[in-house]
């Protein structure tokens, strides 16, 4: 049995979306690994002491698994795969944030630190595998995501009805506000339209959307975050996932409206085009373009064959995302 020390965010207790540390490690848990997981502190700078302690309790574990983002949790990423290092522990970035592009240009002494002596790099997302290629790092994989399909069944809708529905966290990365502007203008042409809203605060935009809601005189349902099984259940009074964010790797929450038969528009930022393929299996627009989110929007409704084409073929591409599947590259390394 491998040992394994997953280094991340641990914090839906404290009301957060959950991340890849409390969706991939129970699934690897199902695979016979024991793991340890660290940190679940919602203060960050007793998250990051609780993750240097792990480190040292944990140090004979067999692989540390790092969940590494583009923003501040960026840093740390950087300290312990340094104590890793100093360690002689096996460490194994996955690659989650959006803006790690951005990391690799402006800070890449540190990158290398990090990037270049781990034991493999896993990257959730085509995107960041090319990206990671062009700066020379050869020790990159691609492992995508994974769900486990059957808890998404697929809903065949005939016809799309003028029903969004936007799950994420609120944060400004994501744009929520995008969202409330693009269901604004729909409503000049379809005034029944609804707009709900999944996901909890995350940097004070969850009061921004809100008071955007009501200068635009729209009535928004904001849910609050939801458990998967809630807001899986709600999807199934929507048609149209729109994903506004403004830099995005690989994000789930649409593999999983995708799995769900919803028809998917959204911005083609980072990672998106490199998950979604615009009229195939989605409908891409530039980012903040609300216009153009409107009309691709209409278009679902009023193209019917469009509509159906775009849900049947996203969900074929799901499956491509089942854990089954994905696993098999996770044990390749692990084992």
């Amino acid at each position: 049995m491998k040992n394994l020390l997953y280094i991340g965010n641990k914090l839906s207790k404290h009301g957060v979306t959950p991340t890849t540390i409390e969706t991939l490690g129970p699934l690897l848990e199902q695979e016979g690994f024991k793991l340890r997981y660290s940190s679940s502190q919602k203060n960050q700078v007793l998250r990051l002491f609780a993750m240097i302690c792990s480190i040292f309790q944990y140090r004979k574990a067999d692989y540390v698994l790092i969940d590494t983002y583009s923003t501040t949790n960026f840093w740390y990423a950087f300290v312990t795969s340094q104590l890793c290092r100093l360690l002689k522990i096996k460490y194994i970035p996955i690659l989650h944030g959006g803006n790690l592009t951005v990391r690799l240009r402006k800070n890449p002494k540190i990158s290398k630190m990090i990037f270049k002596h781990s034991f493999q790099n896993v990257a959730p997302s085509l995107f960041l595998l090319h990206e990671f290629k062009i700066k020379g790092y050869d020790n990159v994989i691609h492992i995508a995501n994974a769900i486990e399909l059957d808890k998404y069944p697929f809903l065949k809708r005939e016809k799309a009805s003028p029903n969004l529905l936007w799950v994420r966290s609120f944060a400004k990365i994501y744009n929520p506000i995008m969202a409330v502007e693009v269901f604004a203008c729909l409503k000049q042409k379809y005034p029944e339209a609804t707009l709900c809203m999944v996901g909890p605060e995350k940097d004070g935009s969850l009061l921004e959307t809100k008071k955007r809601a009501e200068e635009l005189n729209v009535e928004v349902l904001f849910t609050g975050k939801l458990s998967k099984k809630d807001w899986i259940d709600a999807s199934k009074n929507y048609y149209v996932f729109i994903n506004t964010t403004h830099f995005d790797n690989m994000p789930v929450s649409v593999i999983e409206a995708m799995s769900l038969g919803l028809a998917v528009v959204s911005t083609d930022v980072g990672g998106i085009p490199f998950l979604l393929e615009n009229e195939k299996d989605s409908l891409l627009i530039p980012d903040k373009d609300v216009n153009k989110m409107t009309h691709a929007i209409v278009r679902l409704i009023q193209e019917p064959a469009l509509f159906s084409k775009i849900t049947s073929e996203a969900r074929r591409e799901s499956e491509q995302f089942e854990w089954q599947k994905v696993k098999q590259k996770w044990l390749t390394i692990l084992k």
